[in-house]
């Protein structure tokens, strides 16, 4: 199968499961920002299950990925990103100023926060060969748009003790000032993930700072440690 026609497929199958009803709660549930075609994620995931067997390389999974961003129904979005995490081994440390590019269209914290997802596995497994590999992190934490910042502070989610501490720890603080709600809260909740692993290290480095931080990011943060 082609990217086309897989797209193709895919419209013919989320087309036939709309729900008018449905796309406007789930519309309004993300402040109207949005148009649905309202199917809930487990009925789209089993509806295109079919689908998962077919392989693509990394060129043609970003096709596909971009073509399906292209519809106005936010199920397509939710499509490409669960064919790009599914796909995450066919993806090189290349893909992830793309994955970065593609964050950045039509963005809110639901599609942002899954593709984060997707480039921390890339980095994850390109930092075994490649030391520089989360270089562009180090970039991404400065960048103009907020959802690639947020990005760069949740990429390490997931990664328990193999978390680069260091760098956890100099992001919070390169974002510590931002009054933005989704990085104060980002921050914290990067946090809490390697309290998990490490509440030791996190108790010390908030105790040390808590001065930088909001109330919210202490909040998130520290919801597992005492402080």
């Amino acid at each position: 199968m082609t990217p086309e026609e897989y797209v193709e497929e895919v419209e013919v199958v989320l087309s036939a499961l709309s729900d008018d009803t449905k796309a406007k709660q789930m519309s309004k549930y993300i402040k109207d920002q949005f148009e649905f075609l309202g199917i809930p994620t487990p009925l789209r995931r089993v509806a295109l299950k079919s689908l998962n067997h077919l392989a693509f390389n990394e060129n043609q999974l970003f096709e596909i990925a971009e073509s399906l961003w292209l519809k106005p129904e936010r199920e397509y979005h939710y499509t490409a990103i669960d064919l790009l995490d599914r796909n995450s081994k066919n993806l090189s440390q290349l893909s992830v100023q793309r994955l970065l590019m593609l964050a950045q269209r039509e963005s809110w914290r639901e599609t942002v926060d899954s593709l984060s997802g997707v480039i921390g596995d890339v980095i994850a497994r390109s930092r075994k060969t490649n030391l520089d590999a989360q270089l562009l992190m180090d970039e991404a934490l400065y960048h103009s748009c907020l959802w690639v910042r947020r990005i760069a502070m949740t990429h390490q989610l997931g990664w328990r003790l193999d978390t680069d501490e260091v760098r956890l720890f100099k992001y919070a603080i390169g974002l510590s000032s931002e009054k933005d709600l989704f990085i104060r809260k980002a921050i914290g909740w990067a946090l809490r993930d390697y309290a998990r692993w490490n509440p030791t290290a996190v108790r010390a480095f908030l105790l040390n700072n808590k001065n930088h931080f909001s109330g919210l990011t202490i909040r998130e943060a520290a919801k597992q440690i005492k402080i």
